[in-house]
């Protein structure tokens, strides 16, 4: 394990510590740990490496684990939410929003191929659909800093024989048409599979997105997500998964898996217009450093935190605006000791947190389950001090469990 005595060596020695950075460094851009700079994003001319620490991090075993056993039933959950449409009507309604010789410890990191995961459902996905000249096609960005990341995904699909294509939500505006029976072509191609990299945001859409969204889900084209799955991962419906019963609507002959769900929910707070709405907005102007104000938004940078909530609520606190939020218990994570390392930036010993993710992959065809399985995890880390992450605006890093 990478102890602090060792982290503290290696600061006192900073020949060896740069040595040592520097071959990390060149091991993660031969295994494809890439990301193209901000300042040139749209070419792979320039590259630089993705943020990454230094030492795996130590993360409790039964955490971990615990983690990685409960993806299969969040699959089913959020698939069961999307064909629920009466309980998304009711949550959205308010508002549609090895190198230092620790060989021992090394054998403590668990191996991990979320690409292959992904892959495996994606292909599935297009298997069902039928077609052997269909395409699968990635809905990408203007600006593509993630498109390395993506390369790896899109080889595999190659690999098996399947057809990738890349377009933006104008091409398919310009070219994608339906034909007589719902099928997808963009450039004369059918498309057996969309898979969206892109339009998470609500900024991400122009007003002949909003019209390729609907083109694209109208069709018969596989589409990962769909708007339903989509819905179902936003924070209004997970304010409401959080209400008393509304778990068991779901799993309702499965209360064990109802309890392992519900154990890993902080709590979460209603600011809808009303008597509770009012109680949440007292209770976080109180004690604002207790709580993050969190709105319908993905992608990091959106929360507010501290005396910002007061700010924010103070301005909101008495229209309907408010209810474009949601308040969530602050999680007070515990910090270990790592080396962050960033483009640019210097070798130091840094306090840091972590949070952990696990890559869901699930296939359904009609009512029949196809696949439904955890394929593998996603540890990020940042400085203890910051409030948000974001891999891409190189806040956070990413790590691997040490697994104690």
């Amino acid at each position: 394990m990478a102890t602090n005595e060792i982290l503290e060596g290696l600061i006192k020695d900073p020949d060896r510590l740069k040595d040592l950075a520097d071959e990390a460094k060149e091991l993660a851009l031969q295994h494809g740990a890439l990301l193209r700079i901000f300042e040139n994003p749209n070419s792979s001319e320039v590259i630089t490496y993705t943020p990454f620490t230094l030492f795996p991090s130590p993360v409790p075993k039964a955490k971990f684990l615990q983690a990685l056993a409960l993806q299969i039933h969040y699959n089913l959950l959020v698939d069961r939410i999307s064909q629920d449409p009466g309980f998304l009507e009711e949550a959205l309604a308010r508002r549609i929003l090895q190198m230092l010789g620790l060989l021992e410890e090394s054998q403590c990191v668990p191996e991990n191929n979320c690409i292959a995961g992904m892959t495996r459902a994606l292909a599935r996905a297009w298997e069902l659909y039928g077609q052997q000249e269909a395409v699968v096609m990635f809905l990408v960005e203007d600006v593509q800093l993630h498109k390395l990341g993506q390369r790896c995904i899109e080889h595999q699909l190659w690999r098996r024989g399947i057809r990738v294509i890349r377009r933006k939500f104008e091409e398919v505006s310009s070219t994608g048409h339906l034909n007589g029976d719902k099928k997808l072509f963009v450039d004369g191609l059918e498309v057996a599979v969309v898979f969206y990299c892109h339009g998470f945001m609500p900024e991400n859409y122009k007003e002949q997105s909003w019209d390729v969204r609907l083109l694209m889900e109208r069709s018969l084209a596989v589409k990962c997500p769909d708007i339903s799955t989509h819905l179902a991962g936003t924070k209004k419906v997970q304010q409401e998964l959080a209400r008393p019963g509304v778990l068991e609507r779901f799993f309702p002959d499965q209360p064990q898996v109802v309890e392992q769900i519900r154990a890993t929910f902080a709590g979460l707070y209603s600011l809808d217009m009303g008597p509770e709405g009012d109680q949440t907005v007292a209770m976080a102007l109180a004690n604002p450093e207790k709580f993050v104000l969190k709105p319908q938004r993905e992608g990091g940078g959106n929360n507010v935190y501290g005396e910002d909530i007061v700010r924010v609520l103070e301005e909101v606190k008495g229209d309907k605006r408010r209810a474009a939020y949601i308040l969530m218990d602050k999680i007070r994570p515990k910090t270990e000791q790592n080396i962050l390392l960033k483009t640019g930036q210097p070798l130091k010993l840094t306090s840091v947190c972590y949070e952990i993710g696990a890559f869901g992959a699930y296939v359904r065809q009609g009512k029949d389950m196809v696949m439904n399985e955890c394929v593998g995890h996603l540890l990020r880390t940042k400085n203890s001090e910051q409030f948000e992450g974001g891999i891409t605006a190189r806040v956070s890093a990413l790590d691997n469990p040490l697994l104690v």
